[in-house]
């Protein structure tokens, strides 16, 4: 099998380097695969703002029973290659990602490889539906397309930053948590449909008629608790 290799850095042993490891010692010795793991008690997750966010355990456990899985599934598949690549500045999952037919490439920002581990996982499973495999990484989701399987996809990476940040003691950063908080606050959609409006122009229109208060209110609630615009609404250049 051939290994795949990646741009690690020093970090807390507690970190997500340190699931990665779990999880590779779960996928391969017979008796890391008995039980499920005592996870430590989760830890609110405090932004700039001073506002809190509590994670529940029973959540934090279900997360983890799937996340592990797939980091193992990252870096021992064969038939498929996750590429990190280094970039300078911060960004969303979304906003550096190439994605080819057995191969994606994705790019974080240089020094943050907690939030490397949870990039990874966003571009898996857009890698895997296109390999006609996501069912087995995300239920139902050979049934979804576009704005519905993207929304799924970011709900999915926004809990295991969850777990991450609130169990394992993952470095903060940005734009994960900002999903975090508008996931766990009911704005994952605003949040999707104001950074991408231009891509899902229906489901854009659809929200704004339902609500034409909606993305006011997002907007906001975002600067409130991050004191900027949302990604959508900053000014460029």
């Amino acid at each position: 099998m051939k290994s795949k290799a990646y741009l690690l850095r020093g970090t807390s042993t507690r970190s997500l380097v340190s699931i990665l490891a779990l999880a590779l010692m779960s996928a391969t010795l017979p008796g890391c695969q008995r039980g499920e793991p005592e996870l430590p008690e989760p830890r609110p997750i405090v932004i700039r703002s001073g506002a809190r966010l509590y994670a529940d355990a029973d959540q934090m456990k279900a997360t983890d029973a799937w996340f592990r899985p797939q980091l193992a599934n990252i870096q021992e598949d064969p038939s498929f290659w996750v590429i990190y690549v280094e970039r300078d500045t911060p960004s969303y999952p979304w906003e550096s990602m190439v994605l080819g037919t057995d191969s994606v490439w994705i790019g974080v920002q240089r020094g943050y490889v907690d939030a490397q581990r949870v990039f990874e996982v966003y571009a898996h499973y857009h890698l895997m539906k296109e390999m006609g495999r996501i069912e087995e990484f995300l239920p139902g989701g050979e049934n979804l397309e576009e704005f519905p399987l993207e929304r799924a996809i970011l709900a999915r990476v926004a809990d295991a930053w969850l777990l991450g940040r609130a169990v394992y003691q993952a470095e903060a950063f940005d734009p994960l948590e900002e999903l975090v908080y508008a996931n766990e606050n009911g704005y994952l959609e605003a949040m999707l449909l104001t950074a991408r409006g231009d891509e899902f122009k229906e489901e854009r229109q659809a929200w704004l008629k339902e609500d034409p208060e909606a993305l006011e209110r997002y907007r906001r609630w975002f600067v409130d608790n991050f004191s900027r615009e949302p990604p959508g609404l900053r000014e460029t250049g």
